[in-house]
């Protein structure tokens, strides 16, 4: 089969590897229909992620139809349509039965890390695709769903909604910040009216992905390079400060910000990647009551968010702007990572 191969920092190849077996009765094989590219891929061909080896098949994201499944697979059969979470779960070790899945203590991988796709384990940017612990880590998908909603919901979905808007504490009535309108931003964005925002603003340098961010609830935008941009916030809760500030970007800058305008008592969600350390002004801080709060997906409201997006509740197949065929891989890689340029939200692979 055809897959994108990591080479090392910087390198990657659409190239032929070995066509994935099963190795544990729980597993399942995939054959991926729909799949697509996150910014912690970037991050890894930059080197950034040292734990994925050379060889590593990218990709944590996708929807396709199961090809084999083992002889412990129960809920899942040849031909089903499924989403593939990005969280591995075993469904009964002690974290999976709290509904932390992104820490599994299944050995698959390795124990106590859920995100194991193309970390850890050959991942979802391929022909095919082996799932451990299947029965938990695959969902099925009606036939009303679309394959652009399904990839949508493997990843930037239920993170935007479980780190953002859940671990946020967001309630009703409250004024909510989302700082960063890249797909996980506009996810939280989507999801925060789930739990009754009032005022949701995006906040963001990039004019375009702001005017997007309204298409998916945003009441307000401010751009984030305005000389101003901080009075704008203020000035939109009475100068209280904002019940929720959301960071979605991953940088020390916007970490920084939304401890800025979140005001006491309130809830800073971080839901960014940082790569690099953040200052955290405690000496500042201590006094304001706030609530810091940050993880890794467990994508444990996946089956709900995917009602919602059946029903039509939540626009996912919004965030699919570009499309490309599985013989387009390296134009896709390119597209994303020039999305400044090129206004890509999030480019769609598919055979």
């Amino acid at each position: 089969m055809k897959a994108l191969v990591y080479g090392g920092p910087g390198l990657k190849s659409w190239t032929d590897v070995p066509d994935p077996t099963l190795q544990s009765p729980t597993d399942a094989i995939v054959r991926v229909d729909t799949t697509t590219i996150c910014g912690t891929d970037l991050h890894i061909l930059k080197g950034d992620v040292p734990a994925v080896t050379v060889g590593r098949i990218l990709g944590h994201e996708g929807v396709g139809t199961i090809t084999e499944v083992g002889s412990a697979v129960s809920n899942l059969r040849v031909g089903d349509r499924v989403i593939i979470s990005c969280i591995k779960s075993c469904g009964h070790c002690s974290n999976c039965s709290s509904g932390l899945y992104s820490h599994c203590l299944g050995d698959e991988g390795a124990s106590g890390i859920g995100w194991v796709f193309g970390h850890l384990i050959d991942g979802t940017q391929a022909e095919f695709v082996r799932v451990p612990y299947a029965d938990n880590s695959l969902h099925k998908l009606p036939a009303g769903v679309s394959d652009d909603q399904g990839v949508m919901l493997s990843d930037i979905l239920p993170t935007g909604f479980e780190i953002g808007v859940q671990y946020g504490r967001v309630k009703p009535g409250d004024v909510v910040a989302v700082i960063g309108a890249g797909p996980v931003g506009l996810a939280a964005i989507a999801t925060a009216g789930l739990y009754g925002a009032a005022t949701i603003i995006a906040i963001d340098l990039d004019e375009n992905r702001l005017e997007r961010a309204r298409d998916f609830g945003a009441t307000d935008t401010v751009v984030s390079g305005a000389a101003d941009w901080k009075e704008q916030v203020l000035a939109l809760t009475d100068g209280a400060g904002v019940d929720v500030a959301i960071e979605a970007v991953g940088i020390p800058q916007t970490f920084t910000m939304a401890t800025q305008i979140v005001r006491p008592g309130g809830n800073v969600a971080n839901v960014g990647v940082h790569g690099k350390p953040v200052d955290l002004h405690l000496e500042e801080l201590w006094i304001q009551n706030i609530n810091i709060s940050m993880g890794l997906v467990n994508a444990n409201t996946t089956k709900m968010l995917l009602k919602l997006v059946a029903s039509k509740k939540l626009p996912a197949e919004k965030l699919a702007t570009h499309h490309f065929s599985f013989d387009q891989f390296l134009e896709a890689y390119d597209t994303f990572g020039r999305a400044a340029e090129t206004k890509a939200l999030k480019v769609v692979i598919s055979r």
